[in-house]
């Protein structure tokens, strides 16, 4: 027998065939993620591994989950303490290159998350067992809305307490453990209960992985008694993931494409839409080569706005139907044919199911499939292969654009305020639109906030991005990585724009903004949130001044849910009046980089501004904005009104 070979047999049971206990490795890790914008390229370069021997002390659950969250991108995760998860974060914090940001509440640990993801492409938060698992659940569903891939994870019961008859606190009083489990089934696509060892590095990596694939959360659940334990099938390194892109079927794409380009030369005026899951796809830069290519009128959906450059010389603005921009509906809709690239259509987007459109004049392409004219249906074809194969295809037609430019008229400008008049909400956002640069990003909160920050054109770099990549390295004290992060520009996720229309959940935008500067400390957030959303989740400010982050919040102060009161006024609409600016003084404690101001006219609104964007820049930067209870957007009450008309239908006849 080979010498090396009779040296490799000598060694202890469960360890790697080494020579020595310091092995040198070079190693080339590549990371693709299927309708995923953020792709990983690891180049890892004299890579130590020390005491790699599987079943080292080291070499444990919490620390294997540490790695693999650090592997994906993540590099903050959101947490809320229970009993339940304490040694699990113990593990999880141990690993140096994963931040610990605790959360006041888990519901905004979860919008953390749900914000951090749009941005990193994946993010992870952590709560204890069932009263934390179903505290953060409503942020979960919100992801799964989105497309965001969020990995839940929740500290679970002993494992030894499975399958016996006791009742354990965080329960409903049965001894059934299965109930926070069964919750998450319906708003992740995978669901991992980890209560004993052997199969723990099976489940973690599915759970993840499947995250990345499908652009959705999973659930994992980790017994309390088990993160700290070493097992044979980890290893103190894990060996990289490899996810391999999904591929269009060849035969179906060809069809396709020679369908739509058929159809789309017959039209003598098409149009191009842009909606949500252009990210999802992963084609936003296929999308633009196309707009390119077929010289067609350019507009993008509510939800699909920062995905595509405004600076694009075809665009027309945002097609949301009667309250969209001026003159793009009339273009769209009056179009003999159009091509929507992953829309959304729900009574929200539809404005109320008011849209004038027609299926026999639509191509529908979605992530994975095209549907010509309601008619043929190709699936198994990735719309970004689609959206570049067509491209080749098509026949240049300007003519929508053409017809757009003749019957364009400018926006007015809102009526100058005379010196000391109360602010209106359109001057308000008038100077927001001038603090719009390449350096700054915008997040709107459900509410006024969508129809005004609709209505703001994002310079190029606030939107679209065309970064190509950026590199930082990572040291700790056994492993030195060199970590390229390439970021094409069909893979970039919108890093500028942000906002949650499918879902709609009030409250989202401070539990999301604490989550997306976090994953952009480059750029500064400019967030707009309303009185009633802020009193939901405000807490989470407290968290925003602890990691110093430097975002503008515009606290709009109307004294109710205005959102509501034009859809169905009531007095339950109305809210108790705070002393906003107080209250997040009081969260600082004199004890943060924070700074406030009231703002009642455009004299303090130009004043606060410069302020912030200037002395303050570095601080979290708190205005609070006094109006009028009925000003609001014209968009919001005509959106208003068709909304409650289509919640108020009666019954259909039996």
């Amino acid at each position: 027998m080979p010498s090396s070979t009779r040296n490799y047999h000598k060694q202890p049971p469960h360890t790697l065939p080494t020579n020595s206990n310091l092995t040198q490795i070079t190693t080339i890790i590549s990371i693709t993620i299927h309708h995923h914008s953020f792709s990983p390229t690891l180049i890892s370069t004299t890579q130590k591994m020390e005491g790699s021997e599987v079943g080292n002390k080291d070499a444990t659950m919490g620390r294997h989950l540490a790695r693999r969250l650090v592997e994906i991108g993540v590099t903050d995760i959101f947490t809320v303490p229970g009993d339940f998860n304490l040694t699990l974060l113990d593990h999880l914090i141990a690993e140096p290159r994963l931040k610990n940001i605790g959360c006041c509440n888990e519901l905004n640990a979860g919008y953390a998350a749900d914000g951090y993801a749009r941005s990193r492409g994946v993010a992870a938060c952590v709560v204890t067992f069932t009263v934390g698992g179903l505290s953060v659940l409503n942020a979960i569903a919100g992801a799964y809305s989105e497309n965001l891939p969020v990995i839940c994870i929740a500290g679970g019961p002993n494992s030894n307490d499975f399958g016996t008859n006791r009742i354990l606190h965080h329960t409903i009083g049965i001894p059934d453990f299965s109930q926070e489990y069964r919750c998450f089934q319906t708003v992740t696509c995978y669901q991992a209960v980890i209560n004993h060892l052997e199969d723990a590095h099976e489940q973690i990596d599915r759970a993840i992985s499947t995250a990345l694939k499908e652009c959705k959360p999973v659930y994992i659940s980790i017994s309390c008694n088990l993160p700290g334990l070493p097992h044979p099938t980890f290893i103190r390194d894990p060996i990289p993931f490899s996810i391999k892109n999904r591929m269009s079927n060849p035969t179906g794409l060809e069809a396709a494409v020679e369908a739509a380009a058929a159809f789309l030369d017959a039209a003598v005026k098409p149009v191009l839409v842009g909606g949500p899951k252009l990210r999802v796809a992963a084609a936003m830069d296929a999308f633009v080569e196309f707009a390119d290519a077929s010289g067609y009128a350019l507009s993008v959906m509510p939800s699909g706005k920062g995905m595509v450059p405004e600076t694009h010389e075809h665009f027309i603005g945002t097609y949301w139907g009667a309250v969209g921009t001026s003159f793009c509906s009339e273009i769209v809709e009056s179009a003999d044919a159009y091509l929507f690239a992953g829309p959304i259509f729900n009574d929200y987007s539809s404005v109320g199911y008011s849209l004038l459109l027609k299926k026999e004049k639509a191509i529908i392409v979605q992530p994975d499939r095209v549907v010509i004219a309601n008619g043929p249906a190709f699936g198994c074809v990735l719309m970004k292969d689609f959206l570049q194969e067509l491209s080749k295809k098509i026949t240049k037609n300007t003519t929508a654009f053409e017809n757009y430019h003749r019957i364009f008229v400018p926006d007015g400008q809102p009526n100058p305020p005379e010196p000391g008049e109360p602010l209106r909400v359109n001057i308000l956002f008038q100077h927001i639109q001038k603090m719009l640069t390449s350096n700054t990003a915008v997040l709107a909160e459900t509410g006024d906030s969508w129809f005004n920050c609709q209505k703001l054109k994002l310079p190029e770099g606030c939107g679209y991005d065309n970064l190509s990549r950026f590199s930082f390295k990572i040291f700790s004290d056994d492993i030195m990585q060199i970590v390229h992060i390439k970021r094409e520009r069909s893979l970039c996720y919108n890093d500028r724009y942000e906002f949650q229309m499918q879902y709609g959940s009030i409250g989202w935008s401070v539990g999301a903004l604490l989550g997306y500067a976090q994953a952009i400390p480059d750029k500064r957030v400019i967030a707009c949130i309303g009185d009633g959303s802020f009193q939901v989740t405000a807490q989470d400010v407290t968290t925003m001044i602890r990691n110093e982050q430097k975002s503008i919040i515009f606290l709009i102060n109307n004294g109710g849910y205005t959102i509501e009161v034009e859809i169905h006024d009531g007095p339950y609409n109305v809210i108790k009046n705070w002393n906003y600016t107080g209250v997040v003084e009081a969260f600082n404690n004199n004890d943060g980089k924070l700074w406030t101001a009231k703002v009642k006219c455009e004299e303090e609104l130009t004043e606060a501004i410069a302020t912030a964007t200037g002395e303050k820049e570095d601080h979290l930067c708190f205005i609070e904005v006094f109006v009028h209870k009925d000003d609001t957007s014209k968009e919001l009450l005509e959106w208003g009104s068709r909304v409650c008309s289509a919640n108020s239908r009666p019954p259909n006849p039996q």
